[in-house]
């Protein structure tokens, strides 16, 4: 009898134990799950509109506020010139039809002017930028190399279009946004220019608008 009242007791014991641990999981579980929803939220929001979040959160500068959406336009205006001033250069070159070397000397005059910009406020932002451009720059490149005659030219139009007109979308957004006065500037100055590029693209005549939603 003694013998069963122990082993009830221990049973009691043991499952009220686990009923205390079991408490304290669910509290440390919903104290946690907000503060991971958030850092997830943001990453959606960020690859839904076009941008990559660094994790770094907002930093004081002497010109504003400098967001994670402002670094990355900056490093994106860079990355930007980093292949579409070669492309235009070749396509001055090798463009069989005269809107398509025009287009090419407009991408050449307007990001050597953002380029120079784009450096400038890396360095007075503290923001870090590339110097060769990324592998999907290279892929484009090579993929005009390989081409020449109408195929060039077509290609060239339709590629340069599609990655212009994803940046233009980018360029709203941080005009809307941002704090900070030199972003501003930057992007000010870069949508003038990106239109600018757009309309003598489309003035070849050679863009499929019909694909340029499509996934490469």
């Amino acid at each position: 009898m003694r013998s069963a009242v122990v082993r009830q007791l221990t049973s009691g014991r043991a499952i009220g134990t686990l009923l205390v641990i079991g408490a304290l999981l669910a509290t440390l579980t919903a104290l946690l799950l907000p503060l991971h929803t958030f850092g997830g939220t943001r990453s959606l929001t960020a690859s839904r509109e076009g941008w990559e979040d660094d994790g770094m959160g907002t930093m004081s500068t002497p010109y504003g506020p400098l967001s994670a959406l402002d670094r990355d336009f900056v490093r994106k205006v860079r990355l930007a010139g980093l292949w579409e001033g070669p492309a235009g250069r070749e396509a001055e070159e090798r463009g069989s039809r005269e809107t398509v070397r025009t287009a090419g000397s407009h991408l050449v005059e307007g990001h050597m002017e953002l380029d120079k910009r784009s450096v400038e406020a890396g360095r007075a932002l503290g923001v870090d930028l590339a110097n060769q451009p990324n592998r999907q720059q290279r892929g484009w490149l090579s993929r005009l190399a390989a081409v020449k005659g109408d195929t060039y030219d077509r290609t060239f139009a339709n590629v340069l279009r599609r990655a212009h007109g994803k940046v233009f979308a980018l360029i709203g957004l941080v005009r809307d946004k941002t704090r900070n006065s030199m972003v501003r500037s930057l992007a000010s100055r870069a949508n003038a220019v990106v239109l600018d590029h757009i309309t003598v693209l489309e003035d070849t005549g050679l863009v499929d608008f019909d694909a340029l939603n499509r996934v490469e």
